[in-house]
């Protein structure tokens, strides 16, 4: 499957709103860091990720979330995953990354 992604800058409160459709696999992935990427080199801001319509997110997926989130942390800033069905929540519980990302 592919991946649809739909972003928006909601400038009063500095958040890049990002909402994912589809999958986040080896061949998705790419595509998702450029994107997130592009948009923080446009303007450094908070990212909230809504899951609602992600249907499924790999390991190399998760590792894009890493990275980005290294980088949104650098300048002190915050990822937000929203939304998330079952087995993608079961995915952050089972490699602990319900820890490291704030999960709504």
């Amino acid at each position: 499957m592919s991946l649809v992604i739909n972003k928006n800058l909601i400038e009063s409160e500095d958040i890049w709103s990002i909402d994912l459709e589809g999958d986040v696999d080896i061949n998705t992935s790419n595509k998702l860091k450029e994107e997130i990427n592009s948009l923080l080199d446009e303007r450094e801001a908070n990212v909230e990720l809504n899951f609602k319509e992600l249907s499924y997110i790999d390991s190399t997926g998760l590792g894009v979330l890493i990275s980005i989130l290294k980088r949104v942390k650098k300048n002190e800033n915050k990822i937000v995953v929203k939304n998330s069905k079952k087995n993608v929540f079961k995915l952050f519980k089972i490699t602990g990354l319900d820890k490291v990302f704030e999960l709504k």
